[in-house]
This record gives structure tokens, sequence and C-alpha cells, in this order.
């Protein structure tokens, strides 16, 4: 059980400005549902650019909730550079503090943040920006080095704590510690057991890697695949549109769908079946 402070239990339970500004200013949208949480952030202004409103929508934990709300209280009434100044630890800093265990939630604010002033300001903002370094989150190496500089990380448990990355199959911590030592100049052994996947996390990965990895090319062809079910180390799938009727549909299964997800899963993923 996670120890939450007294505001952040405030600010889960009645969340400040929650809901969607028409014709806002500025949208940040951060996070992805299949790793579990997202959230979309709205900035209107004034004539001076300063934050006359915000608002958010937010699917996570009571974290979540709780740093998007303190999020839209830090920022109004500010002008888009003294918004830009806030760091996450200013967020968690407003709530009496979060678990490390939760501290991604104030990154995340943080992301949403900086997304909508750039959206506002007409500038891109990259997609994906470095080498994707933990598959199992799509977290890259400039998110990791960001995180370990600004909050003076030292181990690869801090680092999951702040962005996830590392928290999942396992197979990114080499890589990870070589991002600390580089940034911190010093040398901590990295684990090199890979640790054993919960079911729930075991179905959250599939489910990250077939959004990120599988689908999009699918659709591309006018298909599609479905998460049925995971029975041990079993995955059941459904195919749709053109895979569903495709005759070669058993070669996309196995040379495609569970190739990639044993790659990037688990190894010892056995098969990938289709729904009977």
């Amino acid at each position: 059980m996670w120890e939450y402070s007294e505001k952040v239990k405030d600010h889960f339970l009645h969340p400040r400005n929650v809901g969607i500004i028409e014709n806002a200013d500025g949208v940040g949208e951060v996070g992805n549902l299949a790793c579990g949480d997202a959230l979309t952030l709205y900035i209107k202004l004034d004539k001076n650019e300063r934050i006359k409103e915000a608002k958010f929508q937010t699917f996570g934990c009571a974290s979540a909730i709780a740093s998007s709300s303190a999020l839209t209280e830090l920022i109004k009434g500010k002008t888009l550079e003294e918004a830009a100044n806030i760091s996450n630890d200013d967020i968690a800093r407003f709530l009496g503090g979060l678990p490390k265990e939760k501290m991604h939630c104030s990154v995340m604010g943080r992301d949403a943040l900086e997304k909508a002033i750039a959206n506002y300001r007409g500038q891109p903002v990259e997609r994906i920006k470095g080498k994707i370094v933990c598959e199992c989150f799509g977290i890259t190496d400039v998110e990791i080095e960001r995180v370990i500089r600004e909050n003076h990380l030292i181990s690869i448990e801090e680092v999951t704590d702040y962005v996830k990355a590392g928290g999942g199959c396992g197979k990114c911590h080499d890589q990870i510690q070589a991002i600390i030592d580089s940034v911190t100049g010093t040398r901590h052994p990295a684990p090199r057991e890979l640790k054993r996947l919960t079911n729930i996390q075991k179905i959250k990965l599939i489910e990250s890697t077939l959004d990120r990895e599988i689908r999009p090319s699918l659709r591309q062809d006018g298909g599609d695949v479905e998460l049925i079910d995971v029975e041990g180390d079993n995955v059941i799938v459904k195919l749709h549109g053109a895979c569903a009727t495709c005759r070669i549909s058993h070669i996309t299964l196995k040379d495609y769908v569970e190739k990639k997800l044993r790659e990037i899963v688990t190894p010892e993923l056995v098969v990938v079946e289709e729904e009977p």
C-alpha cells in the first residue's frame, strides 16, 4: 500500500480542473493507455500570454490524477516562461511528496506541459527523440538521461520509478546502467538476472508491443490483431480485417506476431495461437 500525503489524497478524491477546453491555445498529450498512464493537458492564455485556464484528462492511478490536478493549479496565472520552469519535483513538492515508485506521474505532468507550450508556439514535437532503450515502455536514451540529470538518480530502480524504464522484462538494465555511468561518472554493477514477469506485467507488455510494434504494420494492409487471452506462456489472439481472411495468416502469426512478442516480451513465450 502506497503512503500518500493528505494533499495527494485530496487532489485524487477532489481533482481540480478536470475536463476539456474547447479551442484550447495549447494541448499536450503524453503517455500510452497500453502502458497504464495517459494525460492530455489543455491551456488557454490571455492577451499577455498568461495561462488563464488549464484543464486535464487523465487515465491512470491516484498519483497520476493528483499530479495532473496539481499541475493545473501550479500553472494557472503564470506566464509561459514561468510555467516552462516548473519541474516534476515542483509538482511532487506541491503535493507534499509522492511515493518514489510514483514519481513517473510527476514527470508525465512536466512532459505534458512542455508539449502544450510547444503546441501553442507552433513548434514541432518529435514523436520519438533518441534511441529506444526500454522496448517494454518505449522509453528512449534521451528521456532516461534527462531524468537522471534533473533528479540526480544513481540506480536502475530510481530510473524505473521516474520513467518506468527497466520495469518490465529487464533486458534494458545494462543499457540503463551505461547511461547512469555516463552521466554520473561512476560505476554500479547492473543486475544480470532477468526477473520473472507477473501475469499482469506480461499482459501489459504484450498489449504495448501489439500497439507499438505490430498493429501499425498490419493496419497498413487492412488487417489488425486483438489480444484475447494469455494462458501461461501461450498468447491467444484474434485476427481482424484482411488478416482474418488471408491465406497465409498462419505465417503472419508465427513469423511476425510471435517472433516480435518473443523478442520484446519474453524469449520463453511458447506460442501465439489464433482464437478457434
